[in-house]
């Protein structure tokens, strides 16, 4: 329609074969990435996939965004993402921690203890393991593969001190967790009350929480444990109080529950305060389900992962990705490769 003559499949060849260095490179992104920021943003979205509902990963922070497209959005998967390609399973003392934090019974656990140190390099090795120690209940699985998991990242030399971001989805809740304030103020919000006096209850309760959103943005700026104090009290006092709005009173105790995480920036002051930065990133997603559908291959999904990563990122760092593109194609490679653009970045934004 537009001149020129060119069949649909070869364009959709053009668009998806013949791309492992962009692949490669986005895959770099997520390992520098995690290895140079002290916290990153996580949120999930439904990405449909041959016609079926899938589930697309986000991770990032100011200086990176990734996309992982998968048929799941459990915590094991969420798992094998930070893994940046190198999956293994081994069970160690931070495994052997994890799995008793989860309360895993007695016969399991002493059954995989006998497995203490060893290095599994493939999923089919390690369910081989499982299966030759008897492990066969769903839910024994699930914790002893998370554990499993969770000590290889340790082994490998994952930053242990980096905070994950969330807006409270399960599957994130893994090492040092934050919650997103933004989301959690939303529980008293979305509250109606049904007398003037509720209706007030809830208006001032969502006052007090904003003047102690402030209160947190302020240490942010100025670390010190007079604030962190005064910060921790207000907490307690703003959600364990007793109001005359009995739905209200179960928010606040809900919220009250996740009390280590909404407060994690007083001990690693970096940390952001909402997870609005990984909405914005994974919006575009959202838009492409409403517009095109699923994606009909593999080949086509990681596509869509890749390039969405590499333009979020090159917009990140200050580049056009117009310009990235005519770059890598021409094989000058004139412009750095993104990975050390983001370390040295980092320098800078988390100095």
């Amino acid at each position: 329609d537009i001149g020129f003559d060119i069949s649909s499949g070869q364009l959709n060849n053009i668009i998806t074969e013949g791309h492992g260095s962009f692949h490669d490179e986005k895959d770099a992104i997520l390992e520098v990435g995690l290895s140079v920021s002290p916290y990153i943003n996580v949120d999930d979205t439904t990405a449909r996939h041959e016609g079926k509902n899938g589930y697309c990963t986000h991770i990032g922070n100011e200086l990176f965004a990734t996309f992982h497209s998968t048929d799941s959005k459990s915590r094991v998967n969420f798992l094998k993402i930070l893994c940046a390609g190198r999956i293994e399973y081994t069970i160690n003392a931070t495994a052997l921690s994890y799995m008793m934090s989860q309360n895993l019974a007695q016969e399991p656990l002493s059954s995989i203890t006998t497995q203490l140190f060893k290095v599994f390099k493939n999923e089919a090795s390690w369910n081989e393991c499982l299966t030759s120690l008897g492990i066969d209940k769903e839910l024994h699985i699930r914790i002893i593969t998370e554990a499993a998991l969770i000590g290889a990242l340790v082994e490998n030399g994952f930053n242990t001190e980096m905070v994950i971001v969330s807006d409270d989805a399960g599957q994130f809740n893994v090492l040092i967790h934050s919650l997103c304030w933004v989301h959690a103020e939303r529980l008293i919000n979305k509250l109606i009350g049904l007398t003037d006096e509720q209706k007030e209850a809830v208006a001032s309760v969502r006052s007090d929480i904003w003047d102690l959103y402030t209160s947190l943005k302020e240490f942010k700026e100025n670390p010190n444990e007079q604030k962190k104090a005064q910060i921790e009290t207000k907490f307690d006092e703003i959600f364990t109080q007793k109001t005359c709005f009995a739905t209200l009173n179960k928010a606040l105790e809900r919220i009250h529950r996740n009390r280590a995480e909404l407060l994690r920036v007083l001990h690693f002051p970096d940390t952001p305060l909402h997870n609005n930065l990984s909405e914005n990133d994974i919006r575009e997603y959202v838009k492409r389900r409403k517009i095109s559908g699923s994606t009909r291959n593999e080949a086509g999904r990681r596509c869509r992962d890749t390039f969405t990563s590499l333009k979020k990122t090159c917009r990140k760092l200050g580049i056009s990705f117009w310009d990235y593109l005519k770059d890598r194609l021409s094989g000058y490679n004139e412009l750095p490769f993104l990975p050390d653009l983001i370390k040295l970045k980092a320098k800078h934004v988390f100095s």
